[in-house]
């Protein structure tokens, strides 16, 4: 019998099926209302390309590489594709998977929210979360980095990106939509990853600025991780 310390297995923590439902699609429809507007808020993502840029060095030839919570496809997806990598996009909004398969037609996007990843081991050589994290409650983040470790290769990797700050599931407007967040402090985020079993390799800070009206300047923190023994 556990003892009363012991910590439930994230995977194991179920939220009401109905809740979490009305929840996702509530984003979705928000991110579906977005759809392009989103790049022109965002139209520099050199952090981004950036890290993908590095990982493009660390992947071993023939690589498969998933993108969660893809977008629009851009940059992310099509940087991998145009390196020759074989890329799969997980994207909850349905009108941003039309987006990302005109702009990117070689790779394979789905329509899945990031809980829909199956714990499978050894499936993708590298796993990218740039500001997907982000939209899930604080309480679910554990259990999305446990299955994003179960479905990478031994050694594989997951370069993550957050906003720092701190917030649970905080509806907050954006370009005419209200957006559920979450982010953490710094220190955090690193142990949250570390607990889920990713050794942090590497951290790249750095401030940003949306083009958006309203938008505030944000601090963007970058983790590169591999998946821990």
């Amino acid at each position: 019998m556990p003892s009363e310390n012991t910590a439930p297995d994230p995977l194991e923590i179920a939220p009401d099926p109905q809740a979490w439902a009305e929840r996702s699609a509530g984003q979705a429809a928000a991110f579906d209302t977005i759809g392009e507007r989103y790049d022109e808020a965002f139209p520099r993502k050199e952090g981004q390309e950036e890290r993908v840029r590095r990982l493009l060095d660390l992947l071993p030839p023939g690589a498969h590489v998933l993108d969660l919570g893809s977008g629009t496809g851009l940059p992310t997806a099509r940087q991998f594709a145009s390196a020759g990598v074989r890329v799969t996009g997980y994207e909850i909004s349905g009108r941003m998977i039309e987006i990302a398969r005109r702009n990117v037609p070689q790779a394979t996007f789905v329509q899945a929210d990031i809980l829909d990843l199956k714990p499978v081991d050894s499936s993708y050589d590298a796993i990218v979360a740039f500001f997907s994290l982000l939209c899930l409650p604080k309480s679910r983040i554990p259990e999305a980095l446990s299955r994003i470790r179960a479905s990478l290769v031994p050694e594989g990797l997951l370069c993550l990106a957050m906003v720092e700050t701190d917030l649970d599931d905080a509806p907050i407007p954006f370009l005419g939509s209200d957006i559920r967040v979450s982010g953490y402090p710094r220190e955090e985020l690193r142990r949250v990853v570390r607990e889920a079993g990713l050794v942090v390799e590497d951290e790249r800070v750095v401030s940003y600025e949306p083009e958006a009206p309203g938008a505030h300047p944000e601090t963007q923190v970058f983790l590169t991780c591999r998946r821990g023994a």
